[in-house]
């Protein structure tokens, strides 16, 4: 096991050497004066970023993922050594929770980028980042005892407030999306920035696998099943790093000239601040619900 371990430890060290090469790149493509217009394949113009490794994606995406680098370089790249750190000295239930959680937040990224963004020099980095923090995450899962975790428990966590702050989650991610995809089904046309894209990638990870991953770790809680705890860490992380990674996305697109409906705003960034806020009162206590 412990041989096990220090592999994994290694693959971490590797995950963070991916992350910073990537994600340095992404944020010195913030460049706005080489912008052009082209005609997608709906027959719509469409502006295109043309800088740095974001050149060939459009000008209203290139902002985000350079501001879901910028969140991911200064936030979650120090989370996962303090978790890395944490796990090497203690090797405890709660520093494996703790660094299972950031690396469920690095996977959800690297999927992000490697099924999102239009291809480019950096490809085969999102693929290897993709890939290692796939495994690396089913690995550290995998080697979490539940029977342990249920004894180091101090009491269940349940609530009323619990339990309603997760199914307003994920109703959520399908009150801040679907509207978009009944609308575009309802006129017969594609998203209305689809762009050059060929689907929504925010819209399969949030609809496809969160959403349901949130139902069913309300399930398992209400069962008792530590599984259902394993799955809050990593959820309640991943709400907060979302709920910080979304305003960064806007600033960028502030800055770049972009203009975002007030709509939009209360929507798709407004609800997601405010269940930031009620994550992390609930991963506080969740962590302080552990005895080691």
């Amino acid at each position: 096991m412990e041989k096990r371990l220090k592999g994994i430890d290694i693959l971490i060290i590797g995950i963070i050497i991916l992350l910073i090469f990537i994600t340095i790149f992404g944020i010195c493509s913030f460049k706005t004066d080489k912008s052009y217009i082209i005609v997608n394949q709906y027959g719509e113009n469409v502006k295109i970023f043309g800088s740095g490794i974001y050149a060939h994606d459009s000008y209203f995406k290139a902002p985000i993922f350079i501001g879901s680098d910028c969140t991911m370089l200064f936030l979650v790249v120090p989370m996962i050594i303090v978790a890395l750190k944490c796990e090497i000295e203690r090797r405890t239930i709660k520093s494996k929770l703790l660094l299972t959680t950031v690396i469920g937040t690095v996977l959800y990224y690297a999927t992000s980028i490697v099924f999102g963004v239009t291809y480019n020099d950096l490809h085969l980095a999102y693929i290897a980042l993709f890939s290692s923090s796939f495994f690396t995450f089913i690995i550290l899962i995998k080697s979490i005892n539940l029977d342990e975790l249920r004894k180091m428990k101090k009491c269940t966590l349940q609530s009323s407030g619990l339990s309603i702050f997760l199914i307003i989650c994920g109703i959520s991610l399908f009150v801040a999306w679907l509207p978009d995809i009944i609308v575009s089904i309802m006129h017969g046309k594609s998203l209305s920035l689809i762009e050059i894209y060929t689907t929504e990638i925010t819209y399969v990870l949030d609809m496809g696998i969160i959403s349901p991953l949130i139902f069913i770790c309300l399930f398992l809680i209400k069962k008792k099943d530590a599984m259902g705890d394993v799955l809050l860490s990593i959820i309640l992380t991943l709400c907060q790093s979302i709920g910080i990674m979304l305003p960064i996305q806007t600033l960028f697109q502030t800055l770049a000239g972009i203009t975002v409906p007030i709509p939009a705003l209360i929507t798709k960034l407004g609800i997601f601040v405010i269940l930031a806020i009620f994550a992390s009162y609930f991963n506080i206590k969740f962590y302080k619900n552990i005895a080691l």
